[in-house]
């Protein structure tokens, strides 16, 4: 096509669906990116990117089931146990019976594991920074709710 040719209807259409099908690919390929990024960072710290994860649901949720950590961590509850035993066993983590549930056993956050927290909070914040680096902040509320509106579409 020459520069004073117009694209046709369909070629404008075909553009139109392309970037649906694109954005699932940028999508990923940032999971991609941030997953790295942020094992990269926490790796100094002592921590896996299950274990940042762990501990960032247990200082949101308070006291939590392993269940509860693992679909919340989205790992495997079996996954999880590994996660909560390593955890447990540098303190950073405590366990104590469900008063309600004999079976159930609670997990919460020590005053080291939210130390630990604070610190990996503080590496995963410059990778945010970065990423967010010449984006408003309008913007960035805005790709949020976009985000969150995503997650739970597909969450039905």
């Amino acid at each position: 096509m020459n520069k004073n040719q117009k694209p046709s209807a369909e070629t404008g259409a075909a553009r139109n669906r392309r970037p649906s099908l694109r954005l699932t690919y940028v999508i990923g390929s940032l999971d991609r990116i941030l997953r790295r990024r942020m094992s990269e960072a926490l790796a100094p710290l002592g921590l896996t990117l299950a274990q940042f994860t762990a501990l960032s649901v247990l200082d949101a949720n308070g006291r939590a089931s392993n269940a509860q950590v693992a679909e919340r961590s989205f790992i495997t509850p079996q996954s999880a146990n590994e996660v909560m035993n390593a955890m447990s066993a540098r303190n950073w983590v405590s366990r104590e019976p469900d008063p309600t549930h004999g079976r159930i056993v609670l997990l919460q956050l020590t005053d080291e594991g939210r130390a630990v927290l604070r610190e990996c909070e503080q590496a995963v914040k410059a990778i945010e920074k970065q990423m967010l680096d010449d984006i408003g902040v309008d913007t960035a509320a805005g790709v949020q709710q976009h985000l969150e509106a995503f997650v739970r579409n597909l969450r039905g």
